[in-house]
């Protein structure tokens, strides 16, 4: 007899019939693109979309791009430098899109470029032509996924889950069950024996950015905390794991330990190495900043980290000082440095620098220390029940059927480089969104992209519109490029844009039987 998830790959392979009555054309592209639609039921209550629409553009090419300048004069300044030269074809672009939630008036700066090509072997071998002589820093890319008027192609995979029909679970799922290290989605899917999957939220992939595998943002696993929020930053809620109530918020976390002589103490993370701050959005002294600001690690010398059994056997080792607690919160152990087991059913708060001494004066053997941990949505408490789930992500795309950005409040704008905007939200790249319907059926879409001829991608502008023709009414950003991945059972249905082929990651949203 087939499982579900087998059943569920031959439904996929064996159906795909065009639908009945498809929706309107996605908003991608000029009005009267082709458009091919198929769909799949997954499982009762569970409905794949495939959409491609566009055919490659014939005016799209190749290039270098040789720098992100604020104003014209250096852009101009630059390209005449290039010419002087002879490099070829250089030329420079007006970038007007700002953030939609960016007060600040005039275009967002100005590309320089170099290069025409018909392949991205050319571009590249321009770029390293540059980089030799003393111009690094150049990016080859596809003018097709620049944010402006193209004809694409794409392909949009939707999965519309009906927590009224489908009988199974919706949840996170930890890659490698634990924190640290990062797992395939198709090894995800097939260990959970999962219906289908789509990647989730950030995570940290580096060691010089903290724990690899270590969730940037606010994750919550069966009721439990495992990693801090960035503040005020928007994330995907399953309250229940049927699906039931899921909606898209902006997060925080508020942490402290009391010990039982009436000290108090920030609690700065979970889970993580600390004085590393994936994302930032941090309190506590963290530098250069305490705000959001995504793919930036700030950090902080002195930091107090609660580890749990979601972290695995041991601690992260360093200099410092750890006090070991039973599931009451007594002291079992105070440690000189970091680095020990974590206690079954228990916890460790692991300190630096002034965070270490207060942990030798305040958590000596025998005393009681709690950890006091708050999740806030929407500016409430968020009840934790076993059956909580939360993948973090950013920015906010769509607030009751409307667009609503929310990308320089969350950390998608750098004040000092406005190139970084340009790149992440302006140009298309792959993407993973999630967004809930006015009747609480749930969207999961996936974007494929940097595949030209094949799928293009998408900006933050063309996810939301998107989310909104599929009739989601609020609906976040979730990790994407290189991460973004669904599948279907075990089979990975979208094309991985990494070189390397398809990547491991952090966490994932699992449709378990």
């Amino acid at each position: 007899m087939l499982n579900r998830a087998a059943l569920a790959l031959v439904l996929l392979l064996l159906a795909g019939l065009p639908a009945a009555a498809a929706a309107g054309p996605l908003p991608l592209g000029p009005s009267g693109l082709s458009e091919q639609r198929t769909v799949t039921e997954v499982a009762p209550g569970v409905r794949l979309e495939t959409v491609v629409r566009g055919t490659r553009s014939l005016v799209d090419v190749f290039t270098v791009d040789v720098a992100f300048v604020r104003t014209r004069s250096e852009a101009r300044a630059l390209a005449s430098e290039l010419r002087a030269k002879d490099w070829p074809a250089v030329r420079t672009r007006r970038v007007s899109e700002r953030a939609q939630d960016d007060r600040a008036r005039g275009p967002l700066g100005y590309l320089v470029r170099a290069g025409a090509f018909a392949t991205e072997a050319e571009a590249i071998a321009l770029r390293d032509r540059l980089t030799s002589a003393g111009r690094p820093g150049g990016r080859a890319v596809f003018t097709g996924e620049d944010g402006g008027r193209t004809t694409g192609p794409w392909i949009v995979r939707a999965l519309t889950v009906d927590p009224e029909r489908f009988d199974g679970s919706l949840v996170p799922e930890l890659g490698t069950e634990v924190v640290p290290g990062r797992e395939l989605l198709t090894a995800i899917a097939g260990r959970t024996d999962a219906v289908a999957t789509i990647n989730g939220g950030y995570f940290v992939i580096g060691e010089a950015d903290g724990t690899p595998g270590d969730l940037a943002g606010v994750s919550v696993v069966d009721g439990e905390v495992v990693s801090e929020a960035v503040a005020g930053r928007t994330s995907f809620l399953l309250p229940r794991t049927s699906g039931a109530g899921a909606r898209v918020a902006t997060v925080d976390t508020r942490s402290a330990v009391r010990a039982d002589d009436g000290a108090t103490r920030e609690l700065d993370g979970l889970n993580r190495r600390p004085g590393l701050i994936r994302g930032c959005g941090g309190t506590g002294g963290d530098v250069p900043v305490e705000v959001a600001k995504h793919d930036f690690t700030c950090t902080d010398a002195s930091e107090l980290i609660a580890f749990t059994p979601r972290f695995g056997a041991s601690t992260e080792p360093g200099v410092g000082a750890e006090a070991a607690l039973d599931p009451d919160g007594r002291v079992l152990e105070l440690r000189t440095a970091r680095g020990g087991a974590i206690p079954s059913g228990g916890s460790v708060l692991s300190g630096t620098g002034e965070a270490a001494a207060w942990l030798a004066t305040h958590a000596q053997v025998g005393r009681r220390v709690r950890s006091l941990i708050d999740v806030v949505a929407d500016g409430a408490p968020l009840g934790l029940t076993n059956q909580t789930g939360v993948v973090n992500g950013g920015p906010r795309l769509l607030r009751d059927g409307r667009e609503d950005i929310a990308a320089l409040a969350e950390g998608f704008v750098w004040p000092e480089d406005p190139g970084f905007f340009y790149r992440f939200g302006v140009r298309r790249n792959p993407r993973t969104l999630a967004g809930v319907r006015r009747d609480g059926r749930i969207v999961l879409v996936t974007i494929e992209g940097r595949a030209p001829g094949v799928s293009v991608g998408a900006s933050f502008t063309e996810s939301a519109g998107v989310l909104r023709s599929l009739g989601a009414r609020d609906a976040v950003n979730l990790d994407g490029g290189g991460s973004t991945g669904l599948t279907v059972g075990a089979r990975l249905l979208t094309r991985p844009s990494d070189l390397a082929g398809e990547r491991p990651i952090g966490d994932a949203l699992i449709l378990e039987p």
